[in-house]
């Protein structure tokens, strides 16, 4: 990563607002006299109070706030703009870990500020290592998201004449799995707890797409999400509780009132289902993901795997 040592000048694209003071007047202050043009107001001194905080106290109390407060708190004036977009309270929103992700990525990342940086991750997830693995952030609080590729995935069969791998120019990564044609379906995914950020609470999702010959897809498959020591029977799915979905339900309106949720479209073009949630404690040991059809052994074709989705919830540990 390249970085000049400057602050960033609040114009990065992804800011949660956008908008400047005009002059050095704060809230609009008009013409009255005394430092900065302010009118004797309540509000007033309260703002020049602020914005009379030391540069050292101004930014630890920005960067115990969020991305979101800080991008507000730029357009209160000039003087707390400076304050709101500087490394120092950028870099308290990126994980502690971000040089070594950025030193893993297989292109280099160039930005000229933290907060550039943080919503160039946040926005243009980076592949890292061997291609099969991508690393963005969650906008809204910086907590890390991790995408594994179809490639770093178990798929039963798939080195044989049942999947066909191949580039799509809507996916991240360089090759997907498509499905031609297969009576049993196994999807499987490990991944580090450790590499996550602590006390958060996640959902991994099913990335994939369905082509227009596709069949036997509408069929209930089976999911789990599950934190294993090395302890546990890796294949004994009968002693699981596992979630049932739908990859192409037929109604879903029924489905939505039967197991409460059916795949719902992502803005990248791509289609999810949710496979499990969990609650990362600085587990360690593994997480297994999975998703599987072996009950109805009929013939399925015209699946689009893209990936394993890992990313923070909207419930809780934000």
């Amino acid at each position: 990563m390249k970085l000049d040592g400057t602050d960033g000048d609040g114009s990065g694209d992804g800011c949660y607002s956008a908008g400047d003071c005009s002059g050095s007047d704060c809230y609009g202050g008009g013409s009255g006299a005394g430092s900065g043009g302010f009118e004797s107001s309540s509000s007033d001194v309260n703002s020049i109070r602020f914005v009379l905080l030391s540069e050292g106290c101004m930014k630890h109390i920005l960067s115990h706030t969020s991305p979101r407060d800080a991008c507000r708190a730029s357009l209160i004036c000039k003087d707390v703009k400076f304050f709101a977009n500087s490394d120092a309270v950028w870099e308290r929103f990126l994980p502690s870990d971000y040089q070594e992700m950025i030193s893993r990525s297989v292109v280099p990342v160039n930005c000229s500020s933290m907060k550039e940086l943080y919503f160039r991750l946040c926005d243009y997830p980076i592949l890292l290592d061997d291609g099969y693995l991508s690393f963005s952030l969650y906008k809204q609080n910086g907590k890390k998201c991790f995408m594994l590729g179809a490639k770093a995935l178990s798929i039963a069969w798939s080195n044989s004449v049942f999947w066909r791998w191949r580039s799509s120019p809507e996916s991240r990564f360089s090759e997907v799995a498509q499905l031609l044609a297969v009576c049993w379906l196994e999807i499987k995914g490990k991944f580090k707890p450790s590499m996550l950020s602590s006390n958060t609470a996640y959902a991994a999702y099913l990335v994939y797409n369905i082509g227009p010959l596709s069949c036997g897809l509408d069929f209930p498959a089976k999911t789990l999400v599950r934190h294993v020591d090395g302890t546990e029977d890796d294949d004994d799915d009968d002693d699981m509780a596992m979630a049932v979905v739908y990859l192409k339900p037929q109604n879903a309106s029924t489905l939505t009132e039967r197991i409460g949720g059916v795949p719902q479209k992502r803005a990248d073009g791509w289609m999810e289902i949710e496979l499990g949630k969990f609650y990362n404690d600085k587990l360690e040991g593994e997480l297994d993901i999975r998703i599987t059809e072996t009950r109805e052994l009929r013939w399925k074709s015209g699946l689009v795997v893209e990936g394993i989705d890992i990313r923070p919830t909207n419930e809780g540990g934000l």
